[in-house]
């Protein structure tokens, strides 16, 4: 899992200590789910729950569909699991104290694997070759290998994967399979093995990184002797971007690095669409030749939080598709996914990460930190499971499952709209047309989003007047009405784009800290559509985002912008300048009162000159956090 994701996204999505769905619980939640055609019988429905031995020593439990306390294992089994992902970091302390995450040492996922091994489950071991978390962002080797030359590191890191690999074989739990490293974008063990380095930077490149992995490979074949062979995954992170893959792939696969698998983690909220996942591994499948898997995924079940660490999720809803943070809406995307990697030739599996992570004090991203993960787990703050976890069984067209808590999941097809996916609204003058569009996006049965065709009522346009008109429409092939909002005003914004959902900064200029303030795609954190202007970092800073306007009719014009925010900054400003040729600024104190508690603010200004400069003024105190969206700059006079 990439934890830098969760320092850079996680601060402003959900920040407020929520409590988890109180009357109508999650666990009570009556799902569907379509079965998917095709499945092997040795796909592999796999969960990584490498958190579990920290939750269960800091008092965590787990209940069944029957309501008792029952072993995570037998859970997961029933609900038909049939491989664990286990991560391995060398050695997880700091001065001498466990790290947290999981303490995941060899030990540690001992423990584990026999037991997993004695549930009947196949065993997926992912090496870090690292302390703590490797993701894209950063691969820290171990604590123990600073400072050995390549040489040296090589045939540590090949007697490191040896050895370990033969004490799970030697107590009963002979891994299926072994990752190389974790989300090696841009390869591992830095420097030695940094594919690319930032100018001046020394780094191994390829030939570095590609003589680390030789040396992995090479562990994992020592270690299996005679006995039946372990397949060696190569795992990337964002599994829709096929130049990636290709840039990484293309000249390991021609070094002859030994490997059986091209894994993948594929996060819609982070990595795209999952037709661009289907893509990706089509193309891998015929230009490599090697099977598949997604061995990280993950959707949320809710917004909501159950502690005060803040949530690393994001509600997925692009142009086209999206699921709704439910417990329908993580069952179904997790099944759409299965089936884009088993309809592709060599797709061999799909892996859910950390479905099992409660939120358990003691059981954090670190032994200082708590829980970011708990909205995605397949089973709620108190340990009881969701009927989204029998996803595994029922793409296969297993049993109904129903529980004591009112909750259900079965088979079902042909799901229909039940609702719009936003609220639409054109604007338009007097007189006019409006610009209708010609699909909508739906919210299904199943709590997917997809656009739909549609047509719309006709009305005479020529003889309205300012005011809200509400337009109905039929979508075709589907018995649903969707309503649009047209506005015929003769107040036109001047902001071309006041929802920023262009995603750039287009005419506004940013004066500020690098990464400080940046458009940011998450419809839990917008007021309308899915982009916003959003600030945070972990230091205290000023910045400026400015508009000008050259030549504009005098007149009184309004300049208005929706926020919302965390709090606690010292000073936020929406201002207009040079409006009329000199320095005077008319200005807007904005306060931020928590999350989702959108505000708007607004501010006359008096233009005479034709010229004027709009903006937004920020000063803030370390980690705070805010977005703004639908900014207006219009003429009332």
């Amino acid at each position: 899992m990439k934890k830098s994701f969760f320092f850079a996204f996680f601060l402003g999505l959900v920040f407020l200590n929520f409590a988890f769905p109180g009357k109508n619980e999650a666990v009570s939640s009556k799902i569907f789910i379509e079965p998917v055609e095709g499945l092997s019988e040795d796909f592999m429905m796999g969960v990584d729950i490498s958190m579990l031995q920290d939750i269960e020593d800091n008092g965590g439990v787990y209940f069944d569909s029957q309501g008792n306390k029952q072993d995570l294992f037998k859970i997961l089994k029933d609900n038909g699991v049939n491989w664990i992902r286990l991560r391995v970091w060398n050695n997880p302390t700091v001065d001498g104290k466990p790290y947290g995450g999981g303490n995941n040492s060899v030990e540690t996922d001992l423990k584990l694997a026999v037991r997993a091994k004695e549930s009947g489950f196949k065993l997926l071991v992912d090496f870090h070759y690292s302390d703590s978390w490797a993701d894209p962002g950063k691969q820290n080797m171990s604590q123990d290998w600073v400072g050995l030359n390549e040489k040296k590191l090589n045939a540590e890191v090949e007697k490191f994967t040896k050895d370990s690999i033969e004490k799970f074989i030697s107590a009963g739990a002979r891994p299926d399979a072994v990752q190389i490293g974790n989300e090696l974008n841009n390869g591992f063990m830095w420097p030695v093995g940094k594919i690319w380095g930032d100018e001046g930077e020394k780094v191994g490149g390829f030939k570095g990184f590609i003589s680390l992995l030789k040396s992995a490979s090479r562990g994992v074949r020592s270690a299996q002797g005679s006995g039946e062979k372990i397949k060696i995954v190569i795992h990337l992170a964002d599994g829709g971007r096929n130049e990636l893959y290709r840039s990484v792939f293309d000249p390991v696969v021609k070094a002859g690095v030994d490997f059986d698998i091209i894994g993948l983690s594929f996060y819609t909220y982070w990595h795209g669409s999952i037709q661009d996942l289907k893509d990706n591994m089509t193309d891998l499948s015929k230009r490599y030749g090697k099977e598949l898997a997604v061995v990280e995924t993950a959707y949320g079940y809710t917004e909501e939080d159950a502690d005060d660490q803040g949530n690393s999720f994001m509600v997925y809803s692009d142009e086209k598709h999206g699921y709704l943070p439910t417990v329908q809406g993580q069952a179904t995307s997790i099944r759409d996914i299965i089936e884009a990697v088993a309809s592709v030739k060599g797709g061999t599996g799909v892996f859910y990460w950390e479905p099992a992570w409660i939120p358990v004090k003691g059981a954090g991203l670190s032994f200082a930190e708590g829980n970011s993960w708990d909205n995605q787990a397949m089973f709620d703050s108190k340990g009881r499971v969701l009927p989204s976890l029998s996803v595994w069984s029922l793409v296969r067209g297993g049993k109904e499952v129903s529980n004591v808590w009112g909750g259900s999941a079965s088979n079902s097809k042909n799901f229909h709209p039940y609702k719009m996916a936003d609220s639409l609204e054109v604007v338009c003058k007097p007189g006019e047309v409006p610009l209708l569009p010609e699909k909508v996006k739906l919210v299904f049965t199943n709590d997917s989003e997809s656009l739909v065709d549609v047509k719309w009522e006709e009305k005479d346009w020529g003889k309205t007047e300012n005011g809200k008109y509400i337009l109905k429409g039929k979508a075709l092939s589907f018995d649903f009405v969707p309503e649009i909002t047209v506005v015929v005003s003769d107040r036109t914004n001047l902001i071309a784009d006041p929802s920023f959902e262009s995603g750039k900064f287009g005419e506004w200029k940013y004066n500020g800290p690098d990464g400080a303030c940046y458009m940011e795609n998450n419809k839990s954190n917008a007021h309308t559509g899915k982009w916003t202007y959003k600030y945070w970092l972990a230091n205290g800073f000023q910045s400026l985002i400015t508009k000008e306007f050259k030549a504009i009719p005098d007149g009184k014009y309004e300049l208005s912008v929706w926020a919302m925010g965390g709090g606690n900054d010292k000073n936020i400003r929406l201002f207009a300048s040079g409006f009329d040729g000199t320095d005077r600024q008319v200005t807007c104190k904005i306060v931020n009162t928590g999350w989702q508690v959108w505000k708007q603010y607004k501010i006359p200004v008096d233009v005479k000159g034709g010229n004027v400069t709009v903006g937004i003024y920020l000063e803030t105190s370390p980690d705070c956090w805010g977005n703004f969206d639908d900014i207006e700059f219009i003429k009332i006079d």
